[in-house]
């Protein structure tokens, strides 16, 4: 038996980066770049490398480059402690796996360390693999928490739920990750959407900018965790504006949500340093009238694009630049992630 999963990028459309910090978020998956993991029966238990893995290179400029594109670690610790933790939640609740052992390995077109969560997508399409190679079921939100724990608790990575519940519902998907709620349930509030809702959307994103989420959230945890009255009101405000993006999306008012992205980004950077590239790009974007914030923690941008006319200006300002610009494909949202 072959096992062949998928995961995709998810994109935060407004909300983040509260959603590590007890706010709200709305984000998207979507398809036009995917993680896939294929998982088959064999003696011994195996994780095969990819690309990114390899320590071999042609000269000292090939590992520079090598670093410039992947950083300092590959995919294997993600599938190695995604099994890890998988095992821990079956033993912890006493559920039994069988002794056969398995090949993993994983292949990813999701551009690297730009936001778009890559990682996690990894992470998502193995526990997938696992799931259907011993039986096991595991409820939508507790996927998203497990997942999370792979990167938090086993590689030490900072992180919040947002990406994870994203890439397990797909689709669009509000969430309220309130403390009392966490606190007494171990998980958020999670509502899928009609994608339909959505206005014309476009991601913009420059390889060349990446920078893990650990490097952003350390900073911010620092602060949260010490009560920076700064960082509290940029959360609650970012919840507030979740919330009233929400609303406009249900009253069928979508068109309007981009000077809320506009602003979500704005008191980001007011909070946080933001590198000039990003900013950069941010600017190109508002240049010609499309709204702009970062996806996750920079690299990659989303924002509103009404029409042919303004995303083939986007493109010509992009460019130049190195900029590659896409209009997302929204992954369907799965059946039964309630």
């Amino acid at each position: 038996m072959i096992i062949v999963t998928q995961a995709y990028p998810r994109a935060g459309l407004i909300g983040n980066p509260s959603d590590g910090y007890h706010g709200k978020t709305i984000a998207f998956a979507f398809t036009n770049f995917r993680a896939e993991v294929t998982l088959y029966e064999s003696p011994e238990l195996e994780i095969l490398p990819n690309m990114r893995d390899h320590s071999v290179f042609p000269h000292i400029g090939g590992l520079v480059d090598d670093v410039r594109l992947y950083g300092y670690y590959g995919g294997v610790r993600l599938l190695k402690a995604t099994v890890k933790r998988f095992h821990d939640y079956c033993t912890g609740r006493g559920i039994a796996l069988h002794d056969r052992n398995f090949t993993i390995r994983y292949r990813s077109s999701i551009p690297h360390m730009v936001g778009l969560a890559g990682s996690s997508a990894i992470i998502t399409a193995g526990l997938r693999a696992l799931m259907t190679f011993y039986g096991v079921e595991i409820d939508a939100p507790d996927q998203a928490g497990l997942i999370l724990s792979v990167e938090t608790d086993e590689l030490g990575i900072s992180a919040g739920l947002q990406d994870r519940v994203a890439q397990v519902y797909q689709g669009l998907v509000f969430m309220d990750f309130d403390r009392r709620h966490m606190q007494s349930t171990g998980r958020g509030m999670y509502v899928p959407m009609p994608p339909g809702l959505l206005p014309p959307l476009y991601i913009a994103y420059r390889r060349t900018l990446s920078e893990g989420s650990e490097v952003v959230h350390n900073d911010l945890r620092v602060r949260f965790n010490g009560g920076d009255a700064a960082v509290l009101d940029a959360v609650r405000y970012w919840a507030e504006l979740t919330d009233r993006v929400r609303s406009l999306l249900l009253d069928g008012r979508g068109s309007e949500i981009g000077p809320l992205l506009n602003a979500n980004f704005d008191r980001r950077a007011a909070l946080l340093r933001i590198s000039r590239g990003n900013l950069e790009m941010v600017a190109a974007a508002r240049s010609v009238g499309a709204s702009a914030k970062f996806t996750g923690s920079g690299g990659a941008v989303v924002g509103t694009c009404s029409g042919d006319a303004m995303f083939a200006a986007l493109e010509n300002v992009m460019r130049p630049l190195g900029i590659d610009v896409i209009r997302p494909d929204i992954a369907p949202a799965l059946e039964g992630a309630t």
